[in-house]
């Protein structure tokens, strides 16, 4: 499946058509083709199930552009999987907005009724501001390694 975002353009000759006729669609009638976002797919987030705790490794920001897809992953493998912990790695990123505290809030919401809880690794100084600010470790775990964080679990 195949996303676009309208910021680079190339002539057609310069592209292979998949298979899809939205796109071959687009293709014949500008002439043109939109480059696919490449986060799209691939956020550059990574899952790991250890036990029932759920480790989501963010090595990018946790941002609008993509809290939309690691909020639907996420829930998937959190009802899939019967996940009862989640611990949010953030070695790989320097930013985080108000949609990544959508997003841990809403995850949050998921796993506490369940009894299990949230944690966070690894952060950052300008995403530990963040969480200060926003009040949210009053809630949330905060650990310097992903390790501490499981063996807290168990």
């Amino acid at each position: 499946m195949s996303f676009f975002i309208g910021l680079n353009v190339r002539k057609r000759h310069n592209i292979t058509i998949k298979n899809n006729r939205k796109e071959r669609y687009l293709m014949q009638k500008s002439n043109r083709y939109i480059k696919p976002d490449e986060r799209l797919g691939k956020e550059g987030t990574f899952y790991e199930i250890n036990q029932r705790c759920l480790i989501i490794r963010l090595n990018e920001e946790l941002d609008h552009h993509n809290a939309i897809q690691i909020r639907k992953k996420a829930d998937r493998m959190i009802e899939r999987n019967y996940i009862k912990n989640i611990i949010f790695d953030f070695s790989g990123a320097e930013f985080m907005d108000s949609a990544g505290i959508g997003v841990i809030m809403g995850r949050y919401k998921k796993v506490i009724f369940i009894g299990g809880s949230i944690a966070v690794a690894n952060v950052s100084s300008p995403i530990d501001r963040i969480f200060r600010l926003s009040g949210l470790y009053k809630i949330i775990a905060k650990y310097d390694s992903v390790e501490a964080a499981l063996n807290h679990f168990g």
